[in-house]
């Protein structure tokens, strides 16, 4: 594919600094999302200074993730650079971890609003081109604690969580039209992450590994989609939502349930209900 265009969001430091350098590595021009702080230099700005020192294209897009016209406004940035669309990485996320008992309401608000209502407002303004092109590489920005949950990440859990059945139902939508769409889980020492990391795994955790991954996945050459890809450390690996086997209600059916070995991967929630006619 001749230079394709990449849209990346929350691109200014950090794993979207990474994902925009990687990309642009590769030829692709790469339209660098960062939202703009009153009174500050746009960090969006330095890093397309930053690619385009090294030869390659890219242009600053300043839009917050919150701005109910943030998606249409990176894809007209793309289409009116470079006339195409073809990649999207919805990286745009933060968290302020608390206990959810002692969390204001408001607060798990705004990290659900940019995590997960910032991504879905970028697809939901994107989907209809890529459809009508019959192309498109997407990836979203989702977490382990999306998975798993963690202590202290009630809102961020939930949001990562979120875009996880998102990017499910994308990718069944997507059939046909040559758009893969995964959600990442990544590893990395970034600013977001780095009272969890010790400073001396900055080198095994670094944004550039995670990078390398995703460059992976948003390959015209690579035909994965649906998957929830946990990244890092130069290293990558698969998460999969599993059920037990179906055990007839009984009085103890719970205590059964701890018992059972066999696993099974539904392909879809369709897929999954038809299970309980068997």
């Amino acid at each position: 594919m001749s230079q394709p265009v990449a849209i990346v969001t929350g691109a200014g430091k950090g794993l979207g600094r990474a994902y925009a350098h990687k990309l642009a590595s590769l030829g692709i021009r790469v339209v660098v999302n960062n939202r703009s702080h009153p009174d500050q230099p746009n960090s969006a700005d330095a890093v397309v200074a930053e690619i385009r020192a090294l030869g390659a294209s890219a242009v600053a897009e300043y839009s917050s993730a919150q701005d109910p016209e943030s998606g249409i406004n990176l894809l007209n940035k793309a289409l009116d650079t470079w006339g195409r669309l073809d990649i999207v990485v919805a990286n745009a996320g933060f968290d302020h971890p608390q206990s959810f008992h002692k969390q204001s309401f408001a607060d798990f608000e705004a990290i659900m609003e940019t995590n997960f209502y910032g991504t879905a407002r970028l697809l939901h303004a994107v989907w209809p081109h890529l459809r009508s092109a019959g192309y498109g590489r997407v990836v979203v920005s989702s977490s382990t604690a999306g998975l798993y949950g963690n202590h202290g990440q009630s809102a961020y859990a939930a949001s990562k969580a979120a875009l996880i059945g998102l990017m499910r139902s994308l990718h069944h939508e997507a059939k046909g039209h040559d758009i893969c769409i995964n959600a990442i889980a990544p590893y990395a020492l970034t600013p977001l992450t780095a009272q969890w990391f010790p400073e001396n795994w900055a080198a095994l955790f670094s944004a550039e590994h995670v990078a390398e991954s995703l460059s992976l996945l948003v390959s015209s050459d690579s035909h994965i989609s649906g998957k929830i890809i946990i990244t890092g450390a130069g290293k990558l690996r698969e998460a999969r939502m599993q059920e037990t086997q179906a055990l007839d209600l009984t009085d103890n059916a719970v205590d059964d349930l701890a018992n059972l070995s066999a696993l099974e991967t539904p392909e879809s929630a369709s897929q999954e209900f038809e299970r309980f006619l068997l």
